[in-house]
């Protein structure tokens, strides 16, 4: 079942366009934290985005470039604004389609639909995790936070990732060398300790101080 986030500040627009587009059996949400669309956007993980233009805080353009920082996954603008420059514009910061309002319901659903099948006959999903802003792309292994980007080495990418999948809970420093063992890369003690140094530096590079918290004599915890 495909998942589709609606970006729409209007809710009479958005909860009619999600009544109509779940009734041909997609999953459908709406955004209503509208000064943090990307934390929706990551934590559904939609294979499509409705997209408005005039938003509260940001603009659609604004967060149609964050999405694209992060991700492929096809977005359609919908706007009442669609004179030839915000059409233009719509498609240069990264938009697949455009949709002018107001507009038929069946055209929604069948752009929609050519849409998904375009995608995903030929592209697989993109897979992120996120944490208070910190975006781990386990696709490729890099961390972005805030438009800043860094790559992660094998080891720091899975331990990243077990702590951010436990987020909240402490991980035991034999939890995380187990882990390493089983895809054959053997880490002793003192090679895990360099290893989560190492991830701590890129950490606040990024601008993450602390991102990662040592729990003496339990292991580490992403609090």
């Amino acid at each position: 079942m495909y998942r589709i986030l609606i970006v729409e500040d209007d809710m009479v627009i958005a909860k009619t366009m999600e009544k109509h587009i779940k009734s041909w059996g997609y999953e459908v949400e709406c955004a209503t934290e509208f000064e943090d669309v990307l934390a929706h956007f990551v934590a559904f993980d939609p294979q499509l985005v409705l997209l408005d233009i005039a938003l509260p805080f940001y603009n659609g353009y604004h967060w149609c470039s964050e999405i694209r920082r992060h991700s492929k996954v096809p977005i359609i603008f919908i706007s009442s604004a669609s004179d030839n420059m915000n059409i233009v514009m719509a498609m240069n910061m990264g938009g697949d389609d455009f949709i002018a309002k107001p507009f038929d319901l069946s055209v929604l659903t069948a752009k929609v639909q050519a849409m998904l099948r375009r995608t995903y006959d030929f592209a697989g999903q993109t897979n992120l995790l996120e944490h208070k802003g910190a975006i781990l792309n386990t696709d490729d292994a890099s961390l972005s936070y805030r438009g800043e980007r860094t790559d992660l080495t094998r080891n720091e990418y899975k331990i990243l990732k077990m702590l951010m999948e436990r987020s909240g809970k402490v991980v035991s420093r034999d939890a995380l060398m187990t882990m390493l063992w089983e895809t054959d890369s053997f880490v002793d003690d003192n090679t895990l300790t360099v290893n989560v140094t190492r991830l701590r530096r890129k950490l606040e590079t990024l601008g993450l101080k602390d991102f990662i918290t040592t729990k003496k004599g339990m292991g580490y915890e992403v609090p």
